[in-house]
């Protein structure tokens, strides 16, 4: 079942209703004020947002080149470490003797 208007104007009240017919009366005169108003705030808002993504372009670009510096570095080691055995063969020579020390 769809809402009545007289549901909204109960619920709402002598306060709401009065608050309505007054946002209806003075919507022409308070929008261009908060157009004029809205308009150079939303345009500094902008600017602002463009000047810090200028500035971000620059750290960002440095970001990614340290994150390239380090990725070659890993690189680097990896392969380095690949070239060198784990472990290396000891120098002398196990004794295989059974003497146990004697």
């Amino acid at each position: 079942m769809a809402p009545k208007i007289t549901d909204f104007v109960e619920e709402a009240g002598a306060p709401g209703l009065i608050a309505g017919i007054g946002a209806v009366l003075l919507a022409p005169v308070l929008i261009p004020v908060v157009a004029g108003i809205g308009k150079p705030i939303a345009k500094s808002i902008i600017k602002g947002g463009l000047v810090a993504y200028e500035k971000s372009k620059g750290a960002f670009a440095e970001l990614g080149e340290t994150w390239e510096d380090i990725v070659a570095e890993a690189k680097a080691e990896l392969a380095e470490s690949e070239e060198t055995p784990a472990f290396e063969a000891a120098s002398t020579p196990i004794d295989s003797s059974s003497d146990n020390g004697v």
